[in-house]
């Protein structure tokens, strides 16, 4: 009993051993997308320029994608059409490298091939400290400096590429500024034609070692440095003063609602730590700001400043523009002036008329003095032989209505030349004549 017991036995260990002994099929390849198969290569390329991956195409190949992973943007994953063998990607910055993958279908098998690319060149040779701005809304200027470890003979080049052409054009910098005979700048004019996210590529090139490159996309509305408001002026009245200034001109479209501006209005010879604050207006289709300021009033300057409402990158200040009297009482001490002036003018003229008006009146008649009656009566004898010669004609002189004076000083003309009785005087006068 005991020995038909084991051979029962025997034969249940080894039904079982053959029961889980791996069949053919037990060996294939799972169809695991995320494995790479034993396969042919699909000679994946990738060109950094136009951001393009492309493979060789299996036959009947049913289902394709393509990965790339970013430290910035992360995992990027775009599905390709069956007859398509290459993917396009928008630009986006790899000096810091990236990782591509190619995932395949065909005939009922998943392939997966995996590219590295990273940037060549010796560490620590790329252009840092990149920068760029635009200004006067046309033009560019971008700035870099040289690697710390980049030979000498280093030569830079910056490449300026639209990302919204299909073939992904690209230009070289018109115009570098240098120093010491390398390119560490560059000059551009004319963007209008730039889109709105601009692709930047430096890269550069020495004998001694192979240069890394340095990429950036920057935002034109980022960039952008606003100019100062044109055309402020101020126009003052008993109680305020009106100021206006006009919108700048800008590289990107912008409505009047996207302006955000500050004032900056002080007097003159303020003190230091004693100045107004910034008044903060908001763009309007009409700008302009009512400034307080009653007659007399102090000299003042006025200045205007721009910018986006949405990032405020401030513009420069616009040049200063002056309003309001030297001195704080400028205006009284002007208008005292004038009274003076209008008081002095007013008493030479009512001085010139009264004048005018005596004399006619014979007021101002010369000062009659005492005659000589010998020279006198020579000259009244010489008088009467023109008579003789002669009729007497005496003109009459009209008087001024008025003067009722007149009567007066006549009588008193007519006494003094009357001949008078012996005096002293009259005596001395004669002997006085004689002793001559």
């Amino acid at each position: 009993m005991a020995p038909a017991l084991g051979v029962f036995t025997d034969v249940l260990m080894i039904f079982l051993v053959l029961s889980t002994w791996p069949t053919p099929a037990f060996f294939q390849i799972q169809g695991d997308p995320e494995v790479e198969g034993a396969y042919p290569s699909l000679n994946v390329t990738f060109n950094s320029r136009t951001m393009n991956l492309s493979w060789d195409c299996p036959e009947n190949m049913t289902e394709a994608r393509c990965l790339l992973r970013h430290e910035e943007t992360g995992k990027i994953i775009m599905k390709v059409s069956r007859m398509g063998c290459s993917c396009t990607f928008t630009s986006m910055t790899l000096h810091a490298g990236a990782t591509l993958e190619v995932q395949v279908t065909a005939h009922q098998r998943h392939l997966r091939e995996t590219l590295v690319y990273a940037n060549t060149g010796v560490e620590g040779t790329a252009a840092r400290n990149f920068s760029c701005f635009i200004y006067d809304a046309d033009f560019l200027n971008c700035t870099w400096a040289r690697g710390p470890v980049a030979p000498v003979d280093t030569q830079y080049f910056l490449f300026l590429q639209d990302s919204r052409s299909q073939g992904k054009r690209e230009t070289e910098c018109p115009g570098y500024l240098k120093e010491a005979g390398t390119n560490l700048g560059c000059h551009l004019h004319g963007l209008s034609r730039w889109p709105f996210y601009t692709y930047f590529l430096v890269n550069g090139s020495s004998r001694h070692m192979h240069i890394q490159f340095f990429d950036a996309i920057l935002s034109t509305k980022e960039i952008e440095r606003f100019s100062p408001p044109a055309n402020t002026s101020v126009h003052c009245n008993e109680s305020h003063c009106l100021i206006q200034w006009l919108q700048p001109k800008t590289q990107q479209r912008l409505s009047y609602l996207d302006f955000q501006y500050q004032l900056d209005i002080q007097k003159e010879n303020m003190e230091p730590g004693s100045w107004n604050p910034l008044v903060e207006v908001s763009g309007a289709s009409e700008n302009k700001y009512n400034f307080p300021s009653l007659q007399p009033r102090v000299r003042h300057w006025v200045r205007v400043r721009a910018a986006d409402a949405r990032v405020l990158g401030w513009s420069p200040w616009s040049q200063p523009v002056h309003f309001g009297s030297d001195t704080e009482d400028g205006g009284l001490l002007r208008v005292s002036l004038l009274v003076v002036l209008g008081t002095l003018v007013c008493t030479l003229v009512l001085g010139f008329l009264a004048k005018r008006f005596f004399k006619m009146c014979g007021l101002l008649s010369p000062i009659p003095h005492v005659k000589d009656k010998l020279n006198d009566q020579q000259d009244l004898e010489h008088q009467d032989v023109g008579r003789k010669a002669e009729p007497s004609v005496m003109p009459s002189l009209p008087l001024a209505s008025g003067c009722g004076l007149r009567s007066a000083a006549s009588q008193v003309s007519r006494l003094w030349s009357e001949p008078a009785e012996a005096s002293p005087f009259s005596t001395f006068s004669i002997n006085l004549h004689k002793f001559k």
